[in-house]
């Protein structure tokens, strides 16, 4: 089998609280392959959050080897880790996190903008994400033009922007209503079936059902880990 996209061995996250340690992550290791569509599962406080923040590059392990396309990054400076998130990884936030007085555009630029891309070759691979979510027909519109489900596929192609090798979507349908949510989600699905690498994070159990495969977390451990059956 080739070499996974992702591979934890034994991580661990401890925070100081006092004179506490609070140990949101215990021993966590796994492996997801390319192509994969993985929701991470768990309640409050279940750890993962932060395991979404250590895969996606915005935090480092206490302890444990984190590996991404077959680079340990857990062992970055930071320097190098703010590369990698540009380069590897596509954030979708519950938020949407959109620049208000920036165009629909404008917005999908801004990882292409950091990377130093030039400015014509920014703009058409911004163009044909917004396409690739169905909002060609909204290029110069700003975020209070568009509905939530519009904002959010705007963040969903700027998450696309780079080609990462994985999109990382963290409870992307939280603010949105539940018909909403279900467009967003067959957004994700066929980005999926286009050949990204999707990982879910929620605490939701009908949302994980729309990835194949669900890892379960409960007082900062892999509690399960699941195949939930790929869909037609």
């Amino acid at each position: 089998m080739s070499e996974p996209l992702i591979r934890t061995i034994d991580l661990w996250k401890t925070y100081e609280m006092g004179s506490e340690e609070i140990h949101a992550l215990h021993d966590v290791s796994l492996q997801i392959q390319r192509n994969e569509y993985v929701a991470i599962m768990g309640p409050s406080g279940s750890g993962k959050s932060t395991l979404m923040n250590l895969i996606g590059c915005l935090d480092t392990p206490t302890q444990g080897q984190y590996f991404l396309n077959g680079k340990l990054v857990s062992e970055m400076p930071d320097d190098e880790l703010a590369y990698i998130r540009n380069q590897e990884i596509g954030f979708v936030f519950q938020t949407f996190n959109l620049l208000a007085r920036a165009t629909a555009l404008q917005n999908v630029e801004l990882p292409l903008i950091y990377s130093g891309m030039p400015a014509t070759q920014r703009r058409e691979q911004a163009r044909q994400a917004l396409e690739r979510v169905e909002l060609g027909d909204r290029l110069t519109h700003r975020p209070n033009e568009l509905s939530g489900g519009q904002r959010q596929r705007v963040a969903i192609a700027r998450a696309l922007v780079n080609d990462p090798s994985i999109i990382l979507a963290d409870e992307p349908t939280g603010n949105l209503d539940s018909r909403t949510g279900l467009e967003i989600l067959a957004v994700l699905d066929k980005l999926h079936q286009q050949g990204n690498t999707i990982l879910l994070v929620t605490h939701e159990p009908d949302l994980a059902q729309h990835a194949h495969r669900i890892i379960h977390l409960f007082d900062g451990r892999v509690q399960e880990d699941e195949l939930v059956g790929v869909r037609a």
